[in-house]
């Protein structure tokens, strides 16, 4: 059976599953970027040959193959049976259209990492728990010089997506072939005034863009005081900012309303198994092991960030100290807010198109200075609109 993942401890696990399986063998390929997998499945699907038979997919591109029918229905092979071992919010997000098409392999929850030494410069004496906190922190932060900035990639639609999934926004919805892409809610609207007035105020830049040379820059000098952002950050920092070594610290995501306890998902990824499969039963033995059973820990072991209730409520992974977090004791914030990302969210069935397209629509805002968030909002929702109508669907 042939396997296409980007994840390297997909990869690592391969050994071990043989051994367990000696009646299968894995042919393992990372053929590009996620983008550049899609394409590959849509080009071997329509040629008929060459697809493989597990490949890996974002939450927000799964939807994309599911509607096509590109993917098996897992709960045939039984993988409806291990809802217990995930948390709500990442169940959800493998099932569309009430069909379970994938089971998770590694997930997002949204934290911040904030530099406690920045902080103490700037006379912020504990991490901000509301988001009015934080503007409040940004404005101090802002005050130690012209490079700092408490946030930057302020045009990240993940980034923005995961202050309107936190703050309850629901923009999207899909009922078989019919999807709604609107950002009018209250919920939402809240979310994106939030951001245009961190933005007017210049407490946040897009100057710095992440995985950039810059940002590894401001991590390390301390200039960049936060990242709101996915729980994988905590494997990603210490090669990209290792003078900043016990700065760093790991907070719970500000909250909307003091109080509350919400979080939201940026990143994460699913396997799946294409419909088009041959070895559909073989396959799903391989997509258990590397996302619920034996396969786990060893991915664990390596970095990798799953939703795995057995591994977030074991002690051996919420007593872990991290010392490049000052001997913080992270795995408790990740878990946690694991726990409390909130249900409900849909991506619609053509989001990786509009991902594409929101650098296009964006751009002249977040780059130039023209019009507002809401501008590039509005635009965005009615391409979205016109690009879903134009590929079969109804969309309002």
């Amino acid at each position: 059976m042939t396997v296409w993942s980007w994840d390297a401890t997909v990869e690592a696990a391969i050994p071990e599953f043989e051994a367990a399986n000696p009646d299968i063998t894995v042919k393992f390929e990372n053929v590009g970027s996620a983008s550049d997998q899609y394409k590959a499945i849509d080009n071997a699907l329509q040629a008929g040959t060459g697809f493989p038979d597990v490949a890996q997919f974002e939450y927000f591109a799964m939807p994309y193959f599911a509607v096509a029918n590109k993917l098996a229905d897992l709960s045939l092979l039984g993988a409806g049976d291990y809802a217990s071992d995930y948390v709500d919010a990442v169940w959800n997000g493998v099932h569309f259209n009430n069909t379970l098409y994938a089971l998770p392999l590694d997930y997002g929850q949204v934290v911040m990492f904030y530099n406690q030494d920045t902080f103490e410069k700037a006379g912020i004496a504990e991490a901000p728990t509301t988001w009015d906190e934080y503007y409040e922190a940004a404005k101090k932060i802002r005050a130690l010089g012209d490079d700092y900035y408490i946030s930057n990639a302020a045009g990240d639609i993940f980034l923005i997506m995961s202050l309107i999934w936190q703050a309850g926004g629901q923009p999207f919805s899909t009922d078989g072939n019919s999807v709604k892409v609107d950002f009018s809610d209250a919920n939402t609207q809240k979310a994106l005034s939030f951001w245009q007035k961190m933005i007017d105020e210049d407490l946040v830049t897009n100057a710095i863009g992440n995985w950039s040379d810059d940002w590894n820059r401001a991590l390390n000098d301390g200039t960049l005081a936060t990242q709101i952002i996915g729980g994988w950050m905590t494997a990603n920092l210490p090669p990209r900012a290792p003078d900043a070594s016990g700065n760093f610290r790991v907070a719970p995501m500000p909250q909307w309303n003091a109080g509350e306890n919400y979080s939201a998902e940026n990143g994460g990824s699913t396997l799946a198994i294409l419909e088009a499969s041959e070895k559909k039963e073989a396959a799903f033995k391989f997509v258990e092991y590397i996302t619920h059973g034996d396969g786990v820990r060893p991915r664990v072991d390596s970095n990798a960030t799953v939703p795995n209730i057995s591994i977030l409520e074991s002690e051996e992974f919420l007593n872990l100290e991290d010392e490049y977090y000052g001997g913080q004791q992270v795995n408790q914030v990740i878990a946690d807010a694991a726990a409390n990302v909130r249900t409900g969210w849909q991506f619609p069935p053509f989001f990786e198109w509009m991902r594409n397209d929101w650098t296009d629509v964006s751009m002249p805002f977040f780059t130039n200075g023209e019009g507002d968030i809401f501008e590039v909002f509005a635009n965005w929702q009615q391409n979205s609109i016109d690009y879903g109508n134009e590929q079969g669907f109804t969309v309002e």
